[in-house]
């Protein structure tokens, strides 16, 4: 007579019958509901944390790359004939040109920047100017195509374009007329003066940072090139590439089409350093969060040792009638590993809930502690993001399952292994 095939149809319905015994038959389903319980909520933190994480780092780097420049070229500082150092690009407009015709860039924006102190009324302000031409402004996907903005970005010629936050920390409207004030101003001969301008404000747009929307404004190129006094020079050119994050290999052909004195900086160079903190805190994330849901896992141990315990009659008397041990380790890798499977499931859903409902979870939660709970100054974002990324799912159901399926083994294997006759001794 040939064994029967592994995972049987019987040895399915003994898993079943063992798993939904109540504990006057000799069933622990209140071990089996507690297990249950402690894979879900594991797999659910593990899932949300991923998923906050994978959301925080794309809302970081997409704010990086939408409202700043992928690489930044600047020239080497000289020192002039009287004594000064000057870093100014007097070629900028032949730089620029050289600068997209090197494959991958898809845009040079010559710029001037200062920083002053914009005025309306009795308040006041510290902002970072940026000169730059319409054309190239509305080539700024986080400026030209913001989360939300007031005004019209075509009538940033006429005037003045700020961050929503140095809106409302002046006070203004589209339309208001604001007051820059800066240090380095008209050369006189008892000294240099403060120089003043007034603009009207044309444009304010909500870029989805913290310290973009509080310190940024964007002057029309002219404009600022007379302000600052930079007549015929820019400070530096910004270029956008194809492919940010392979922009470590442009670095050296920007650099040859920038010129002698042309030197790079690129936005992984600036951000470098947290994107590698943020790395290292997702790794150990990881490992906490797989750590939580081995300590859940353990529950289906101990759930399946209690049961192995009190099936110890019914084993015995399975393996007269001529099941065999791996029979009998299959029965009760079933009953572990089922847990297991339907913890992990409910997890999942869960998680993906949490992530797709965050924002009115997050409200509701805030609402509760009377707010305040998220500080954008500190956080430089406006909200918890979350990104559900298939990735990150697939890695939290193989980590749960595969903790899960191996603790089962185990106590599956004592059930196996146990004597029938010491089994029936004393029955």
């Amino acid at each position: 007579m040939s064994s029967p095939a592994p995972f049987a149809p019987f040895e399915w319905m003994i898993a079943w019958r063992y798993l939904r015994a109540r504990r006057a038959e000799g069933g622990v389903s209140t071990m089996t509901w507690i297990s249950l319980i402690g894979i879900t909520l594991a797999v659910f933190a593990l899932v949300a944390t991923l998923a906050v994480r994978s959301g925080f780092r794309a809302e970081f780097v997409d704010t990086i790359l939408g409202a700043n420049a992928h690489v930044t070229v600047y020239n080497a500082a000289q020192v002039d004939e009287f004594g000064r150092t000057d870093r100014t690009i007097p070629d900028y407009a032949e730089m620029a040109e050289r600068l997209r015709a090197v494959p991958g860039v898809t845009r040079a924006a010559p710029l001037v920047r200062g920083q002053v102190m914009a005025s309306y009324q009795q308040r006041n302000a510290g902002i970072e100017i940026y000169g730059i031409t319409a054309e190239d402004l509305s080539g700024i996907p986080r400026i030209s195509e913001p989360e939300s903005h007031v005004g019209r970005i075509e009538d940033f010629p006429n005037g003045i374009a700020i961050g929503s936050g140095v809106a409302r920390e002046l006070g203004v409207t589209v339309g208001d007329r604001i007051r820059i004030i800066s240090p380095n101003g008209v050369k006189t001969a008892l000294g240099t003066s403060p120089r003043v301008n007034g603009y009207e404000v044309t444009y304010i747009f909500t870029a989805g940072r913290y310290d973009i929307d509080r310190t940024r404004a964007y002057l029309p190129f002219k404009e600022a090139q007379i302000f600052f006094n930079r007549e015929e020079v820019a400070d530096e050119i910004e270029v956008m590439v194809e492919e940010p994050d392979a922009v470590d290999a442009l670095a050296l052909p920007l650099m040859q089409a920038a010129g002698d004195r042309g030197q790079v900086w690129t936005w992984r160079d600036a951000s470098g350093s947290f994107l590698r903190a943020l790395e290292v805190e997702d790794n150990v994330m990881f490992v906490i969060m797989g750590i939580l849901v081995l300590i859940a896992a353990m529950n289906i141990v101990s759930g399946l040792i209690m049961l192995v315990k009190n099936k110890g009659r019914d084993i015995g008397i399975l393996r007269t009638m001529g099941l065999t041990e791996g029979s009998i380790l299959r029965v009760f890798f079933i009953c572990g590993s089922f847990t297991g499977l339907i913890g992990t499931a409910c997890g999942v859903v869960l998680g993906c809930l949490f992530a797709i409902y965050i924002d009115p979870i997050f409200s509701l939660v805030n609402y509760v502690a009377g707010g305040g709970v998220w500080d954008p100054s500190i956080r430089g974002i406006y909200s918890i993001p979350a990104k559900l990324e298939s990735g990150d799912v697939i890695s939290a159901v193989v980590l749960s399952l595969g903790l899960s399926f191996v603790v089962t083994i185990f106590p599956a294997r004592r059930a196996a292994r146990m004597n029938p006759v010491e089994a029936l001794r004393y029955e």
